[in-house]
């Protein structure tokens, strides 16, 4: 009887025994979520050794819960404003202070050595504070689309923090009063590997400062950056020996004074700001190693892009604008079977559309998915389309995680609306997808089509829905399916309070909502059938901007902005520092309407 107890003993010790042991290797956090609800055992062994913590928006918790549960993390991920933000729909007070962030990361969270803070609002002080109380061991900062500070702030990291590996302000918008920043870097740092300023208007750059970082910092591989003369980084060039991945620079001389411009050996992932015709030959040497191209600011036609990716065999990534048309993507079908990620952006100019061949329509799409069978993300900008285009994706694109396809409000009648079989047929076939975006036209998608969306989207956690559907009904019934959708974005689609309100209470999976353009109620009513403990919903009225229209001479344009929904789950409740825009909606205030 004793030797049994002894072993009924060991059976119920060994489980928690086996998983402290197999804990630390659980690295994905859908899998972590699950495992920390089995027993408090287990919660309480994740928190011990969690590493990595990503909150999707920063008013879903607060610092001081984040401190409590997890005080071993080693990084952390915050975004703060919604993704609207990056295209002006979200109004710029609208809140995402680090500031209470970096407060709780100074006093509590000592083994911290990596910060990624995206779409937020950060101060100098801000980065005063992370220098001095984590500069001894931060190891990798992203100030990821942020605003709010200026190079006094970057002069403080520059100066403390001399174990960075990784500095990352890429499309941040920052004060710049001069370059003393990167000169402390330089002097300071000998163990940087990654460097991006890119997208950002920091021009107070001295050559000789890369110089001294690449001369330094031995194993400096990626350096993205402002625009800057190529010619200035002749000497840079030659001291980056280990350089995997330059993007930035321009050309402002002479194409046969770039001979002299000779790249690293390694390097295999370009992006040259404002490279014409007469420079692309620069690439021409090393282009079969190409990996990664970023032609977003080059000034290349049709012709120009086809030219350069049949010479590009080994591409992985390409970067670029709908001026590659649909003889581009006939290209890359057929000279880059490797390509995994293709995102095509709008072009600036309205004048790229006048040309026959800068546009991309189905055709490109059918030949891109019958030869890049490897193709996991891609993002397009189309003039056309067709259900049978989005057939061809479904069949042969067996490996699409991400798929999101906008079409451009154009005068052209489209050929063939609605395109319900091919979303269908789409979803149907790219049985992988974890991100859908669809953004169309008025009749592009019936409510037939949405709830096909519904059905099919068995594994997409993220979606954004633009001029979708046709009535109420067709949101009720796509709420009905999308088990595992987490975040949705809606445009344009005009459905009612009433019906948003159902959708979301279908969603079981929901955690965070984005409409612009709704048909509101008169008093509100409608959206109390969504309230509910710990899920926030803020509404920002309709108003109108002023915007710089470049396809108008680069005049000023005021547009009228619908109103907003936010909501989301929050552990803290409706959050304090709402700006004026900003109604945090109150299930109690609107019952006595």
């Amino acid at each position: 009887m004793e030797k049994d107890n002894k072993v009924n003993r060991t059976d119920t010790v060994m489980p928690d025994v086996v998983m402290e042991c197999v804990m630390p290797y659980i690295e994905d956090s859908r899998y972590r979520d699950a495992v920390s609800l089995v027993c408090r055992r287990w919660y309480e062994l994740d928190a011990l050794t969690r590493k990595h913590i990503t909150i999707a928006l920063c008013y879903t918790t607060s610092p001081e819960r984040l401190r409590r549960r997890f005080r071993h993390l080693e990084s952390l991920k915050l975004k703060g404003k919604p993704r609207a933000a990056m295209f002006n729909l979200i109004p710029e007070d609208w809140g995402g202070h680090v500031t209470p962030w970096v407060r709780e990361i100074k006093e509590s969270f000592n083994c911290l050595k990596a910060l990624h803070f995206k779409r937020m609002i950060v101060t100098d002080s801000d980065l005063q504070v992370l220098s001095r109380s984590r500069g001894r061991v931060l190891q990798v900062l992203k100030l990821d689309k942020c605003s709010g500070f200026s190079t006094d702030g970057l002069l403080y990291i520059s100066r403390f923090c001399r174990q960075l590996r990784t500095l990352f302000l890429d499309e941040s918008s920052i004060v710049e009063n001069d370059g003393h920043w990167l000169h402390e870097l330089a002097l300071n740092n000998s163990v940087l590997e990654t460097l991006n300023f890119y997208m950002t208007d920091l021009a107070k750059i001295n050559f000789e400062d890369l110089e001294l970082i690449a001369r330094n910092c031995r194993n400096l591989v990626s350096l993205k950056i402002s625009e800057f003369e190529i010619l200035d980084l002749v000497g840079f060039f030659r001291a980056a020996a280990s350089l995997e991945e330059f993007c930035g620079g321009h050309f402002n001389e002479q194409p046969d004074r770039y001979s002299v411009v000779s790249f690293p050996a390694k390097l295999c992932r370009v992006g040259l700001g404002y490279m014409g015709r007469n420079e692309m030959p620069i690439l021409f040497p090393f282009a079969s190693l190409l990996k990664k191209l970023d032609l977003l600011y080059a000034m290349l036609d049709t012709e120009d892009h086809c030219l350069l990716i049949q010479r590009c065999p080994n591409l992985e990534v390409l970067e670029t604008r709908n001026v590659i048309g649909d003889r581009g993507l006939e290209v890359l079908a057929r000279c880059c079977k490797r390509l995994k990620r293709l995102r095509i952006e709008r072009g600036a100019d309205e004048q790229e559309m006048e040309d026959e061949e800068g546009v991309v329509s189905q055709r490109g799409l059918i030949a891109l998915a019958q030869g890049c069978l490897e193709l996991e993300y891609l993002a397009v900008y189309v003039s056309d389309i067709t259900n049978a285009a989005l057939e061809y994706v479904g069949t042969f694109l067996k490996h699409l995680r991400d798929f999101r396809l906008v079409l451009l409000e154009r005068e052209d009648r489209i050929t063939d609306l609605p395109v319900d079989d091919g979303v269908r047929a789409l979803l149907r076939g790219c049985e992988k997808l974890k991100r859908f975006g669809l953004y169309l036209r008025p009749g592009g998608l019936t409510d037939v089509g949405l709830g096909y969306i519904g059905l099919y989207s068995q594994n997409v956690r993220w979606m954004l829905l633009g001029y979708v559907g046709e009535t109420d009904a067709g949101l009720l019934e796509f709420s009905r399916g999308c088990p595992s959708l987490q975040k949705l974005e809606m445009r344009g689609c005009f459905f009612s309070e009433r019906a948003l309100a159902a959708a979301v209470m279908q969603l079981t999976s929901l955690r965070y909502l984005w409409v612009q353009g709704y048909r509101a109620s008169p008093t509100g009513r409608d959206l109390l059938a969504m309230a509910r403990p710990f899920w926030n919903i803020e509404l920002i009225p309709s108003r109108r901007v002023v915007v710089n229209d470049d396809l108008q001479d680069g005049e000023n344009v005021v547009l009228e902005q619908p109103a907003h929904i936010l909501a989301y789950y929050s552990l803290v409740g409706p959050r304090t520092d709402c700006p004026d825009t900003v109604t945090p909606l109150d299930p109690v205030s609107l019952i006595t309407v």
